[in-house]
């Protein structure tokens, strides 16, 4: 299978400006718009891993045409040279603070003409927004397998694969149910643990379902997100109140919402490192449960009883504060044991 076309992200964004030379020795004219992929890559801090994530990218198999954009929330170490210096066609935007992963995103997005008050007349959108994690690996004909997928499927507004943890274990947010009061009883109090196969206590993750299969679920994760333009033309970009967590349910909840549908396909696989530049961060862990009750609030708080929104709420505390306690008391013990080393 022949190499997908990559178009340089100024040279795509530019909409018919001249293309630069690496864009004319690929083949890539401005007869080749629209986009078939817009790739969003959020990074801060994770050098090594995005350079290997860019690698399996532009290594994409298949006929068709992207582009890619890697956003960098300031991260301290050398990421942005890197990608300047070995990826000439991907689009850089470096931001001067880390505004989350939200706002990350959306900056890429604006850029390739989304949610713009005034669109130029020679704008054209692309057909698929990919947002993609720098701690992802991309097999070669993943991309083409699943833009093939969707466009099989013009109901599909979102998509996903299947997504394997570097341990081979499956990332089990890679298809999930929206975490209804229900559903979040159930996995809060552990019986979703208790009872992983079950359709009543592990909706949440679906672990009923075989890994291989490809069905409706309410989202994919933001690891790989993968969005029709019309769907994110009918619901705006994702919602900046959430810096970390939440924002891929969030966006999924409002794209169903809209009448689209939204797949896990897992006929086709990719890897996710996993919390790759979060595990050790207590921001993170306050990020999560601040989404989590933002997601609650906005979605189901006004349908739901008062009794059950304060123990809801309750319990958010409670247990959000009891495991940033244990991951702030491992992250003690672990700079201990560098210290003695």
């Amino acid at each position: 299978m022949d190499r997908a076309k990559a178009l340089s992200w100024a040279a795509w964004t530019a909409q018919g400006s001249q293309l630069q030379p690496a864009d004319e020795r690929s083949g890539v004219t401005t007869a080749d718009f629209p986009l078939d992929l817009a790739i969003v890559i959020l990074n801060y801090n994770t050098h090594d891993l995005l350079r290997n994530c860019l690698d399996s990218v532009f290594a994409a198999q298949g006929n068709f045409l992207y582009a890619v954009c890697v956003v960098d929330n300031a991260s301290s170490d050398d990421s942005v040279d890197m990608v300047r210096r070995h990826f000439p066609l991907a689009g850089v935007i470096a931001q001067d603070q880390n505004r989350g992963f939200s706002a990350g995103n959306n900056v890429a997005m604006r850029t390739a003409g989304f949610a713009q008050q005034t669109k130029n007349a020679t704008t054209v959108l692309p057909r698929y927004v990919l947002l993609l994690n720098p701690d992802t690996l991309v097999p070669p004909t993943a991309l083409a397998q699943m833009i093939a997928f969707m466009d099989a499927n013009p109901s599909i507004g979102v998509a996903g694969p299947r997504v394997r943890r570097l341990d081979g274990t499956l990332d089990r947010a890679c298809r999930r149910s929206f975490p209804t009061p229900r559903v979040s009883f159930f996995r809060m109090t552990g019986l979703s643990r208790l009872f992983p196969h079950s359709r009543t206590f592990n909706a949440y993750n679906l672990e009923y379902l075989p890994e291989d299969a490809v069905h409706a679920v309410d989202s994919v994760v933001g690891a790989y997100m993968q969005v029709r333009r019309e769907a994110v033309e009918a619901v705006g970009l994702l919602d900046e109140n959430y810096f970390m967590y939440g924002e891929d349910l969030d966006w999924a909840k409002r794209i169903k919402d809209a009448g689209w549908e939204i797949w896990y396909n897992g006929q086709v696989e990719i890897t996710h490192v996993k919390e790759a530049a979060s595990r050790r961060s207590r921001k993170a862990r306050l990020a999560f449960y601040e989404a989590m009750w933002i997601f609650y609030r906005k979605h189901y708080q006004a349908e739901t009883p008062w009794w059950l929104d304060k123990l809801i709420l309750l319990g958010i505390g409670i247990k959000g504060g009891a495991d940033i306690a244990l991951r702030m008391w491992q992250l003690r013990g672990d700079n201990r044991f560098h210290t003695q080393r």
